[in-house]
């Protein structure tokens, strides 16, 4: 299991504002990708009881198994990579994989085979990493339920330069912001809660 530290600072954007900000910052479409994240937890939210997100992101064929969970600032992040079959069977069959993330849950009394796929978020991210300045900016379209939204967000080494670099990109073209405070996975697993 891997575990890293996350801090990024997001904001909604709107199609129009999306458009601006991808022109802006000269993001190219050959540089995209579609990632496809699984959010779990029990049909009782346990693990949002317990401040913990949970999700089985697959990308370019690669699953990850990866939990958060929030630190003073950004949040803790522990990743387990995932074979195809384990994957599958968490998705369709509940089959929770063995492993450290397993452990981890099970040491905050999370019964593991009461986690289900609550909800599925297909996001197109367009990345750009500027790793001189610790950066990376994504530009993304999540499409989950029968919405869609649009989101840049930028990860850096401290929220107070992650939200300073958000401002030097929206300000010049007279976007009005709020940051966004609301995860993919709440977002998503609401959206799929409401239908119910």
């Amino acid at each position: 299991m891997i575990s890293n530290i996350e801090i990024e600072a997001k904001v909604l954007l709107s199609k129009e504002q999306y458009d601006k900000v991808y022109k802006s910052l000269n993001f190219k479409d050959d540089n995209a990708y579609t990632q496809v994240n699984y959010y779990i937890d029990s049909k009782e939210r346990t693990l949002k009881e317990n401040d913990v997100a949970l999700r089985i992101r697959e990308k370019k064929g690669v699953y990850v198994l990866t939990l958060k969970t929030p630190l003073h600032e950004g949040l803790l992040e522990k990743n387990q990579e995932l074979s195809a079959k384990e994957a599958l069977e968490m998705i369709h069959m509940n089959n929770f994989p063995n492993g450290d993330i397993q452990k981890f849950l099970e040491t905050l009394d999370i019964d593991t085979s009461s986690l289900v796929v609550l909800a599925t978020m297909t996001t197109l991210r367009n990345r750009i990493d500027n790793l001189e300045e610790d950066e990376e900016l994504s530009l993304d379209v999540n499409r989950y339920g029968d919405k869609v939204d649009y989101e840049l967000e930028v990860d850096r080494s401290a929220m107070s330069l992650a939200e300073e670099r958000i401002a030097q990109i929206l300000q010049p073209l007279k976007i009005k912001y709020t940051l966004n405070h609301q995860s993919k996975s709440s977002r998503a697993i609401n959206d799929a809660l409401s239908k119910k």
